[in-house]
């Protein structure tokens, strides 16, 4: 790494925006510098900040100090003493939240301009944890080299690395998930944007630091959450970037056209906590995804392919089916764990959950699969579906001729939302929930 610097912007430029006030990047690094100052000593750090600028800082305060971030999007208390267990030595950084461990407060503003400071590309900078939509979260540590070569892919993919043309990045995901944290966090430290410090939630929080940024306006955000965004009117975006769970082309042209008024594009972030981004694709353009600059993707036996990514170590096995095209670019057959087989067919969770979403007046939903769908010849999927106008037996007409009759679910259930994270996600211990109700439940069967 050419660069091993913390900051790799210039003093004057404007690294983040909190309400009105443009934070410069001089001013940012001696907020670094004061907070730096009064962390605990500890070998890791918990960074609960909601403000997305007092996270930075508290990153960047905790990487001057030697020590590691951990990113939790799961706030619980328990998760709290579970990371404090497995972790010993570790702290919270708070703006605000509850704590059960414990904790400093962020706000320690510096003055003047902070010095800036080297990292070594091997050094761990920070620790991903996976939503735990499979299982119980996996840890998997970040190389400071790995975490710079991705945001400059990131920036160089997206066209957010052109000084003279600086944009205001505004998302709507955590700061502490993966997926946010390279694109609100990582970024502004090695690519001329400035984040807006937030919160972003609802569209009304949106639409108003939309209206109020300055240039450029890139929205990070997720599937589910741009549902919302569309029927909430938002406008005034010049540019979408969405990740967590596909994107039905649907709403991506939507998206396009309401957003922006039909001149911005919609994109898509594919990748992985343990590997970090490595592809994009514009979902309106098809299904074929392009690797990022550095990246390669490498065959390792009859379904098994692996991302070769600049900083990692070693080759990452990818958890999804891939079909590598000729040009380098690739498609997605389905997750490794999600293919369910009936009558000689084969059929992706992931792809029939994307067909449901695609019916009109569906919100949201899921199909689930028994534990004996393999071995019981009678057994058959089910799905979980949010469509407040809609009937179970209109949901399974809209499916017929989408989905082969092997894949239709024997039983539809409406409810009012699905137990989704903060970024979308389901968790596998809140799926085995809805199937251990599955007997109980009323709906409809094909």
């Amino acid at each position: 790494m050419d660069n091993p610097l913390f900051l790799d912007r210039a003093p004057g430029e404007v690294l983040a925006r909190r309400g009105a006030e443009a934070v410069t990047a001089a001013r940012f690094l001696a907020d670094v510098a004061a907070l730096a100052a009064r962390l605990p000593d500890g070998a890791c750090v918990l960074n609960l900040c909601a403000d997305r600028y007092l996270a930075l800082v508290g990153f960047g305060a905790a990487l001057a100090r030697g020590q590691v971030t951990l990113l939790s999007a799961d706030r619980s208390p328990h998760r709290q003493r579970a990371l404090a267990a497995r972790y010993p030595g570790t702290y919270a950084l708070t703006d605000g939240a509850e704590t059960v461990i414990p904790a400093a407060v962020a706000g320690a503003w510096g003055e003047g301009a902070g010095a800036n400071f080297a990292i070594p590309a091997e050094a761990v900078a920070a620790i991903g944890f996976t939503s735990g939509s499979t299982g119980e979260p996996a840890a998997h540590a970040k190389p400071w080299g790995a975490l710079v070569a991705g945001a400059r892919a990131a920036a160089r993919r997206f066209g957010l690395d052109d000084p003279a043309d600086p944009a205001t990045v505004i998302g709507t995901v955590p700061a502490a998930h993966m997926y946010g944290f390279e694109t609100t966090m990582m970024l502004p430290l090695r690519a001329p944007v400035a984040i807006h410090s937030g919160p972003h939630f609802y569209p009304i929080e949106v639409a108003e630091a939309v209206a109020a940024a300055p240039g450029r306006r890139v929205l990070v955000t997720t599937p589910l959450q741009l549902r919302a965004l569309v029927a909430g009117g938002v406008s005034g975006v010049s540019a979408v970037i969405s990740a967590t769970a596909p994107l039905a082309p649907s709403l991506a042209a939507a998206a396009e056209a309401s957003l922006g008024g039909g001149a911005i594009p919609v994109l898509e972030i594919y990748g992985a906590t343990e590997m970090g981004s490595i592809a994009s694709r514009r979902t309106v353009e098809g299904d074929a995804w392009t690797l990022y600059d550095g990246v390669s993707l490498r065959a390792e036996g009859e379904e098994v392919v692996s991302a070769l990514v600049p900083g990692l170590p070693a080759p990452v096995p990818l958890s999804d089916l891939v079909e590598l095209a000729p040009d380098g670019r690739f498609r997605l057959l389905g997750r490794r764990g999600d293919i369910v087989k009936r009558g000689g067919r084969r059929a992706s969770l992931a792809g029939l959950n994307r067909v449901l979403s695609e019916i009109e007046g569906v919100e949201d939903g899921v199909f689930l699969a028994p534990d004996d769908l393999d071995a019981n010849p009678a057994a058959r999927l089910a799905a979980y579906v949010v469509a407040p106008t809609l009937t179970p037996a209109g949901i399974l007409l809209a499916l017929r001729g989408r989905v082969e009759d092997v894949f239709l679910p024997r039983l539809v259930v409406m409810v009012e939302r699905l137990p989704r994270d903060a970024v979308g996600k389901i968790t596998q211990r809140s799926l085995d929930s809805l199937r251990e109700r599955l007997p109980q439940a009323s709906g409809s069967g094909a």
